[in-house]
């Protein structure tokens, strides 16, 4: 088999895909399910009064898209992508453990200071899949939005991915896209405000940041018996 340089990107990316992919499957369906576990359990047991996050003149920018909850979901289906696309155990892991650290990162901050979205005059029985959202997740847990945190950080995970399979510039950019229209409806839905938007940015750079950084100054050895791309 070349080595990855010598193999198109296609092939790269398909061969990470493939990589350990029921681990990574059932990986991924654990850590989701944990993190709606404590997600709604520090949701129903804040530590005080949640605070009421304050509107800017940008929210007024931002129209209300009942639409814009497709987008919404659609963040489970690209923060499952950097992971599907590990090469090996070891990066997994560290991937996990990363991705462990941000949502523990907020999840603290939402328990120790809890916030909520304005109320708003919308008639949420007109949108029957907002009102849904609105039901389960009362628009607590506000600040930072971790919904934002978690598409910057995989939006700049897969930036990486595809700079190491020399993917074309465009599906990169698609990928950029896609985590901008993530951010945007997090306004568009009313389930954020401006302020935990670019504090979720904030949250999601730091950790890729540092996690990206730690990554490439401590490369992991390779494992014997593990399929690699």
């Amino acid at each position: 088999m070349p080595p990855p340089s010598e193999r198109s990107w296609a092939r790269q990316l398909f061969s990470r895909f493939v990589a350990l992919w029921y681990l990574k499957a059932l990986g991924t369906m654990a850590f989701m399910v944990l993190f709606f576990q404590g997600y709604f359990w520090v949701l129903q047991h804040p530590m005080a009064e949640p605070v009421m996050m304050p509107t800017l003149r940008m929210d007024d920018w931002v129209p209300f898209v009942p639409e814009a909850f497709f987008a919404y979901v659609s963040l489970w289906v690209y923060v499952s992508l950097p992971p599907a696309l590990m090469p090996n155990l070891r990066e997994l892991i560290r991937y996990g453990l990363w991705v462990a650290a941000l949502c523990v990162f907020c999840l603290a901050l939402f328990w120790l200071a809890p916030t909520q979205t304005p109320l708003t005059d919308i008639d949420w029985s007109q949108h029957p899949n907002l009102a849904f959202l609105k039901g389960i997740d009362a628009s607590g847990n506000a600040c930072p939005s971790l919904h934002v945190a978690s598409s910057v950080y995989s939006a700049f995970w897969l930036a990486r991915i595809f700079r190491e399979t020399q993917a074309p510039a465009t599906l990169r950019w698609l990928s950029v896209l896609h985590c901008i229209v993530i951010v945007w409806s997090t306004m568009a839905i009313r389930q954020h405000v401006f302020l935990d938007v670019v504090a979720g940015v904030a949250v999601g750079w730091a950790f890729a940041w540092v996690a990206l950084r730690w990554t490439k100054e401590h490369p992991p050895a390779p494992l014997r018996g593990l399929p690699t791309p």
